[in-house]
């Protein structure tokens, strides 16, 4: 997920509205249509059909039909930031963010149904997946794992318990690189999740830990992991192959499903942030100081290069007509992909 940039998002708090809503929580409150929306601190991204959305601060949901050009934010009903949005198709779509929110579209986006609520829980959701438009999960901070099998519209929280991966040895956390808030037990914050090939899923989280299931979430186990500092992504490549990436420019490839893992130098330290795999051979990953680190090798080698205003990246995806479409402090943007062999 992003969660720097979710931390950045607490302190835009909703704009005033009309005095009959002071006693709801103002996360409630439905998202206001601004003009600078585009410019705002927007988290993720995802396509669905001919359209490109974008989520962020506020409960902003914007979305393209240019590849990126231009934007038009879309009224929802509520102004929690927003940390993650996922599509399975053109019109089956959702959003998870603060305050436990969730909201879930079946028109492309048109309109968005809150669908799930709980800001008593005081913990961000961070990331959402769908097997198809019906079967998705939640994720999110202190462990919290919430399924839904209609849909999104009823959403029920269910335990994380992996086990040990069989015959992989559990590298235990460094307490003192840990973030302060981890604690040794279960309550780490799930960050990221991903499919994998088949019905293979996994997720990156806090404190060294990777989480590999095989049947679309039923199950779950812990795989060895080469650091101990947090995971904010995995990026399935062909096969086995995948990247996780995290804290201080920390990159690794594995080979085999997660089984074993190979250090990637990355030249920064800056925190990495999304992934998006561009073709065959080409991978871009994006970054905390607006780094973004190219490969023309199938993700086996990356070159560095940064954007001069240094803004920090949340997301990236390819744009469909040779170009990057990037969120984050600088809201929405295109970008060139950079070339081979090209650097700071």
């Amino acid at each position: 997920m992003r969660r720097v940039l979710v931390l950045l998002a607490l302190a835009a708090a909703p704009q005033a509205l009309p005095q009959d809503l002071d006693a709801e929580d103002p996360a409630a409150w439905p998202s206001i249509i601004a003009p600078l929306a585009v410019k705002s601190l927007l988290i993720d991204l995802a396509r669905a059909g001919s359209r490109v959305f974008a989520v962020g601060e506020r409960g902003h949901v914007l979305y393209s039909t240019d590849a990126g050009r231009n934007w038009t934010q879309v009224a929802v009903p509520g102004s929690a930031n927003l940390t993650a949005v996922q599509f399975v198709d053109e019109k089956h779509g959702w959003a998870v963010g603060h305050a436990e929110m969730i909201l879930r579209t079946e028109d492309g986006g048109d309109n968005w149904q809150r669908v799930h609520f709980a800001p008593e829980n005081q913990q961000p959701l961070l990331d959402v997946w769908f097997a198809d438009t019906e079967h998705g999960l939640a994720i999110g901070a202190y462990g919290v794992v919430y399924m839904s099998a209609d849909g999104g519209r009823v959403w029920s929280q269910i335990p994380f318990e992996p086990e040990p991966l069989a015959g992989a040895e559990q590298v235990p956390a460094d307490e003192e690189g840990m973030e302060a808030e981890v604690d040794l037990g279960f309550e780490f914050h799930l960050n990221a999740i991903e499919r994998g090939p088949g019905q293979r899923l996994y997720i990156g989280a806090e404190a060294g830990r990777i989480f590999r299931s095989d049947d679309e979430g039923t199950t779950w186990r812990e795989l060895p992991s080469p650091y101990d500092g947090s995971y904010y992504g995995i990026l399935p490549l062909d096969g086995d192959a995948l990247l996780a990436y995290g804290l201080r420019g920390n990159l690794f490839r594995s080979d085999d499903g997660g089984m074993t893992w190979t250090g990637i130098p990355t030249g920064t330290v800056a925190l990495l942030t999304s992934a998006a795999r561009i073709d065959a051979d080409t991978v871009i990953i994006s970054g905390m100081a607006g780094v973004l680190l190219i490969s023309h090798d199938g993700g086996r080698n990356f070159t560095l290069t940064q954007q001069e205003d240094r803004k920090a990246i949340s997301a990236v995806l390819p744009s469909g007509d040779g170009e990057l479409i990037v969120a984050g402090e600088g809201g929405v943007r295109r970008l060139p992909i950079p070339a081979q062999g090209a650097g700071q």
